[in-house]
């Protein structure tokens, strides 16, 4: 989930609306280098006086992308029990389990200061998430003040690892990688010549579309229309006539798959024959099911391998699916591999504590379901592949996969 210029700290974030009850706003320019951990977050972090150590999840579990919020928190569930039915984590000479502390942040950035600071009260040692670009980046100021890691499994917004804070890590490609692919993959391989935008003006939305319409100006293609929405939005009839007259080869949409598939669907029924593109938000088994028959052609992108090509993939896929009753939708794996590579980091330094294990985690190296996991010097995952796939017959079907390894 992934995913343009606000302060991070403005006052507009009060009034400005996001996902499930306002929206996201766009992403802040490049903060400062974050201070130094407080000493309360330095401290040992347990519950109650049993010994389990918190580590918080946060996503939007209600509103219309809950379904890839509790997707989010399975994956996260998955590896917290996996490592606890097995006895616990060796750190430090000590068998440590872990509770998951999960929060609805609504997609929303002021809920997700909130959350943040919820978890800092806590004293997790550590956090997974948040899905949105929108709601990752304000609360990183939060984690980063307090000196607590945080590993986003699905932001995609550049700006939420380039602020400087040495706490902010993420386990998959960003909008800079995913936007060339898909611009570069728009005219090279579709051939495409003329292009309309579309953005749903959250941090992921607005920022994918400003890399994807970059790359596209660079490989040669014209933007005939720049139109934007809202993440609540599902009637795409004026736009959509609008971009109509400019007779674009494609439509490229930059937000969450409970916009696209109307946009999709709406586009079909227009008669307007050029291609849908999206980003990772839209390349979800959801998308299929809200937009039908109108999903086929669809073409999206998605940061890292097929779920399936994934090195662990198809194991995971099936414990998943016997742990919860349902597929994947799209970062689970991600979510699993951010607690693994978060409890390494805590082996390696022997400790919980945040300002042990920090350091740690800033080298890693772990092969995960995922694929290999290490970070660059601003915390983004190095070598992140991206995988573009089309909807054909009623599936996902993997068109090309650029990097990894």
């Amino acid at each position: 989930m992934t995913i343009a210029r606000y302060s991070l700290i403005a006052a507009s974030l009060l009034t400005l609306a996001a996902c499930g009850k306002q929206q996201e706003p766009a992403a802040p320019e490049a903060a400062s280098a974050a201070p130094a951990a407080s000493a309360a977050a330095e401290a040992p972090a347990t519950t109650g006086g049993d010994g389990t150590v918190k580590i918080g999840h946060a996503a939007p579990l209600t509103g219309n992308i809950a379904h890839l919020g509790k997707d989010n928190e399975y994956g996260v569930k998955m590896a917290i029990d996996e490592i606890n039915d097995a006895g616990g984590a060796d750190i430090g000479g000590k068998k440590v389990k872990f509770e998951l502390v999960s929060e609805d942040d609504q997609a929303d950035p002021k809920t997700a200061t909130t959350v943040a600071q919820r978890f800092v009260d806590q004293k997790v040692v550590g956090v997974i998430g948040h899905l949105n670009s929108g709601t990752t980046i304000p609360a990183s100021k939060l984690y980063s003040d307090a000196g607590i890691p945080q590993i986003s499994p699905s932001a995609t917004a550049v700006a939420y690892t380039a602020q400087g804070f040495k706490t902010a890590f993420r386990v998959m490609a960003n909008d800079a990688q995913q936007g060339k692919v898909l611009g570069d993959f728009a005219v090279a391989k579709l051939k495409v010549k003329k292009v309309a935008i579309v953005d749903d003006r959250t941090a992921y939305g607005q920022g994918l579309a400003d890399e994807f319409e970059k790359a596209a100006k660079a490989a040669g293609a014209e933007v005939v229309k720049r139109e934007f929405t809202t993440n609540q939005e599902t009637d795409f009839n004026a736009i959509l006539t609008s971009i109509k007259g400019a007779k674009p080869d494609l439509i490229f949409y930059g937000g969450m798959d409970a916009q696209a598939a109307p946009l999709k669907k709406q586009a079909k029924k227009l008669g307007i024959a050029a291609k849908v593109m999206g980003g990772d938000g839209t390349q979800t088994p959801e998308l299929i099911k809200l937009a039908g028959s109108d999903a086929e052609g669809m073409i999206s992108s998605s940061p890292g391998q097929d779920k399936v090509a994934m090195p662990g993939g198809k194991e995971f896929l099936d414990k998943f699916k016997a742990k919860f009753g349902t597929d994947v939708q799209l970062y689970a794996p991600y979510c699993y591999d951010a607690v693994k590579v978060m409890v390494e980091a805590m082996k390696k330094a022997g400790s919980t504590e945040p300002a042990k294990y920090l350091p740690e985690l800033a080298k890693i190296e772990l092969d995960g379901v995922t694929g290999h996991i290490s970070f660059d010097e601003k915390g983004d995952i190095k070598n992140g592949a991206i995988t573009i796939y089309q909807v054909k017959g009623g599936k996902w079907e993997v068109l090309e996969v650029v990097g990894g390894k």
